[in-house]
């Protein structure tokens, strides 16, 4: 099992990425703990000097399994299903824009809250034409690339679009592309999935990415959720990537990398 952990690149809101601040400081602390890789989370890849992320990813031997780009949404409110047709065309060019950097770090794209949501005045229908055509047209533009697109369900608490496993393999199916699949999040699942692990099994292969976090959003082993089945039936459908911690930096980042590590190894 490969363990990789979320870093953010630039200041962001979003409070579940682990590590955020100096890159360096937190690429050497991420290796020192002994995760295999760091998962980026880059809001706009024009503002990263990609190469030398390269170099200091490569300093500390780590890997870079996806890159998140939900802060394109928290931070500048980008999304595919925004009323704004400029709005929705930056979202796209945005994703895009990010295809050059995964193929040189062989990561999957992750599509996170840059869908967006079904705001009042437009209806699910129209929100879900919308979303299936940016994708259409992002994992186009990946494919020549060899690069992958990672749809994550998300709570219905945070959005209004693909909150679980069901409604992701319906929108894989509209979309019609072989590089087009599904990241699962144990947290999200522990909201929406009635068991977490049919939920796997219904995914199986188009289960790109994997992120872990307890029911709590902190580490894993600081809630309730049963990483051991659940790890066992995400091995049982042939899922050989990554398995990646985004979780609440409690009580530290530092701490809860150094736990959930040591909790996912010894299962």
């Amino acid at each position: 099992m490969k363990l990789s952990i979320v870093l953010s690149t630039q200041p962001a809101q979003f409070q579940a990425a682990t590590f955020k601040g100096d890159l360096e400081t937190n690429l050497a602390s991420i290796a020192s703990l002994g995760y295999d890789g760091v998962e980026l989370a880059i809001r706009d890849p024009r503002l990263v000097d990609l190469a030398g992320l390269e170099q200091l990813v490569d300093k500390y031997k780590l890997k870079v399994p996806a890159i998140g780009t939900g802060q394109a949404w928290g931070e500048e409110g980008l999304s595919f299903t925004d009323p704004d047709p400029a709005i929705r065309r930056a979202a796209i060019e945005r994703i895009r824009s990010h295809v050059p950097g995964a193929a040189r770090f062989e990561a999957v794209i992750i599509i996170g809250l840059i869908r967006g949501i079904v705001k009042p005045e437009i209806g699910t229908e129209q929100a879900m034409d919308w979303l299936v055509q940016a994708l259409r047209e992002c994992s186009e533009a990946a494919r020549p690339h060899g690069v992958r697109l990672a749809l994550e369900p998300i709570n219905r608490y945070e959005t209004t679009l693909i909150n679980n496993v069901a409604q992701g393999l319906e929108l894989i199916e509209r979309v019609g592309a072989d590089n087009f699949g599904l990241l699962l999040d144990t947290f999200h699942m522990n909201v929406e999935e009635p068991v977490i692990e049919d939920g796997i099994r219904a995914c199986g292969s188009r289960i790109f990415h994997f992120h872990v976090a307890d029911s709590n959003r902190w580490y894993p082993g600081a809630g309730h959720l049963n990483f051991k089945t659940i790890l066992d039936m995400l091995t049982s459908t042939g899922y050989r990537g990554w398995v990646s911690g985004e979780f609440l930096p409690k009580p530290d980042p530092e701490t809860a990398a150094q736990r959930s590590i040591a909790y996912l190894r010894q299962i």
